[in-house]
C-alpha cells in the first residue's frame, strides 16, 4: 500500500467550560482536548498523526478527507464550535515511532545480576546487542 507523506483533515473545535474538545468528523475515535485553544490545536496535530500512523500500521486505508464546504453544509455548528484544518506530515511521525523504545520487564538469576552490576554492564545495551544477533541468526 502506498503511504502518503502528507494528510490534511478537518477538525471540530468545541469550546466548553472545562476546555476545548477536538474531534475529527472523518475519523471516528480520533479525539483530544486542551485546557485552551492553543493546547487543543497542538494536541490535534499530535493525535491526528498518531491516529493515521496507527491506521497505517494496521494496514487500513485512511478515508478521503471531506471538503470544508461539504462538512459545513452538513454540520449545524453551535456558537461554541468551529472547524479548522489540521495537517500531518507522516515521515516525521514514522521516524519517531520507529525509534521509540519499549520497556520490557525480564527476570535473570540473582548471581548473574550481581556479576553484571559488578562489571558495570549496561543491561539495556547488552540485551539489544543479543537480540540483534539472534535476529541475524534467524534469517
Amino acid at each position: 500500500m502506498e503511504r502518503p507523506n502528507f494528510y490534511r483533515y478537518i477538525a471540530l473545535l468545541d469550546y466548553e467550560k472545562d476546555g476545548v474538545h477536538v474531534t475529527f468528523p472523518d475519523l471516528p475515535g480520533c479525539v483530544t482536548a486542551g485546557k485552551d485553544e492553543a493546547e487543543a490545536i497542538k494536541a490535534a496535530h499530535e493525535v491526528l498523526a498518531l491516529h493515521l500512523w496507527g491506521m497505517e500500521e494496521d494496514e487500513e486505508m485512511p478515508p478521503t478527507p471531506s471538503s470544508v464546504k461539504a462538512l459545513a453544509s452538513k454540520a449545524k455548528l453551535q456558537d461554541n464550535e468551529t472547524f479548522f484544518l489540521v495537517d500531518a506530515f507522516m515521515p516525521t511521525i514514522r521516524e519517531k515511532m520507529a525509534k521509540r523504545f519499549v520497556k520490557k520487564t525480564l527476570s535473570i538469576p540473582a548471581w548473574l545480576n550481581a556479576q553484571a552490576e559488578n562489571y558495570g554492564i549496561n543491561f539495556s545495551q547488552t540485551l539489544q546487542k543479543a537480540l540483534k544477533q539472534e535476529l541475524a541468526n534467524a534469517r
